[in-house]
């Protein structure tokens, strides 16, 4: 490989990594503008291992946005991410899979007689895998699917 071929996968690795770190900070700050733009016009996400949805970006961001209501405090973590880019003649190409792990504890909405912020009381992890495409705008998402692999609730 040249300095340049090198140069690009790093880059594309870098805008690859924003993207997934994007998608979670859109999703734990209810910023569903944010969501939408991180995907192509025919993207889809699939929650349905996670008892959600499957389709279209914009219904999915519409499932979302109220399902979420239920969760005022949420901290999405992304982990382990496996960036798979297209190879193409030894150069990156345009299209790219990560695999990533995701540990979300959330807290589900109840009256805190006090005011206080308790410790979250639902965790869900499992498994992303993120399909990605270049465009014009850069890496964009055309495809998200969980994986959900357990949770765990307490009272």
């Amino acid at each position: 490989m040249t300095q340049r071929v090198d140069l690009a996968t790093v880059m594309d690795r870098l805008a690859i990594d924003d993207v997934v770190t994007g998608y979670a900070v859109a999703v734990d700050d209810g910023d569903w503008v944010a969501y939408r733009a991180l995907f192509t016009d025919g993207g889809r996400a699939d929650y349905s291992s996670a008892g959600g949805i499957e389709g279209p970006v914009a219904q999915v961001a519409e499932w979302l946005s109220r399902t979420m209501e239920l969760f005022p405090v949420r901290q999405h973590l992304i982990v382990n991410r496996l960036i798979r880019l297209e190879d193409v003649a030894g150069a990156p190409g345009d299209v790219a899979e990560v695999r990533a792990d995701f540990l979300n504890p959330m807290r589900l909405e109840g009256p805190e007689a006090d005011g206080s912020v308790t410790s979250p009381n639902f965790v869900a992890a499992g498994r992303y895998t993120f399909a990605l495409a270049r465009t014009a705008d850069g890496w964009r998402l055309t495809r998200v699917t969980v994986h959900e692999k357990w949770r765990h609730m307490t009272a």
